[in-house]
Order: structure tokens, then C-alpha cells, then sequence
């Protein structure tokens, strides 16, 4: 079980991830609204994944990815983004992959997509 922090603007897709990620497989999540409140939990817990979204109030997940991996390198980023503020997905999540996310999950997203992401980050998808 992983120690996992959930930063996202939208409170529906951070209890979505938490049903998918703390029912069946038991990862423990901490959870935060914006890229400055995720900085801060980041910073002060130990987490063995961060799962971001891109476009968020405060601070987006372009800059944050670029602090987090400057502030503790080595953790796995999961980068996520459906678009929006006039910016395509893709390309959001191009430049999150530049900067430093492990995996990239464009929204909308299954349970499936997301706990495959989360296995193969974590290096549990290995035999």
C-alpha cells in the first residue's frame, strides 16, 4: 500500500481517485485543492506518488511538478488533465511530461486507466 497525495481543484475527481484508490487497493491518500496546499503536504510527508492535475487556482501543475521534483527528485508524478483555459490536453500534458511527471493520464479517465497507471509507476506491474 502506497502513501499517495491527490492534488485537484475539483472535489469530485479527488473523491473519485480516493474510491478507486482506497477501496480495493488499499493505498492511504492525503488530499489537497490546489498546487500550493500540495507544495506544502508535499514538503512535510513523505509520499511514494503524487497525482496532480495540470490546470488548478493557486498554482498549476506545471509549476508545481517543476517544485516538487526540484524539492524532493525521485518521487513519481502522475500528471492529469482534461484541457480547459483555452490550452488542448495533450499539450499540457507534453509539457508536465517534459518537466518531470513519470505518466501522463488524460481525463476523462476509468478506474482501470488509473490503477494502471498507478501500478506501473510503482513498478507493481513487474512479475
Amino acid at each position: 500500500m502506497a502513501q499517495i497525495l491527490i492534488i485537484d481543484d475539483d472535489s469530485i475527481i479527488r473523491a473519485y481517485l480516493r474510491a478507486i484508490l482506497e477501496g480495493e487497493d488499499g493505498h492511504h491518500l492525503q488530499e489537497a485543492q490546489d498546487g500550493e496546499e500540495g507544495l506544502r503536504l508535499y514538503r512535510t510527508h513523505p509520499f511514494d506518488l503524487v497525482i496532480t492535475d495540470i490546470l488548478m487556482p493557486v498554482k498549476d501543475g506545471v509549476e508545481l511538478i517543476m517544485e516538487m521534483t526540484e524539492a524532493k527528485p525521485g518521487v513519481p508524478i502522475i500528471a492529469m488533465s482534461g484541457g480547459g483555459r483555452g490550452l488542448d490536453a495533450a499539450f499540457s500534458l507534453d509539457m508536465a511530461k517534459d518537466l518531470g511527471a513519470s505518466f501522463v493520464l488524460p481525463k476523462p479517465f476509468t478506474p482501470e486507466n488509473v490503477r494502471s497507471a498507478v501500478a506501473e509507476v510503482l513498478g507493481q506491474n513487474q512479475p
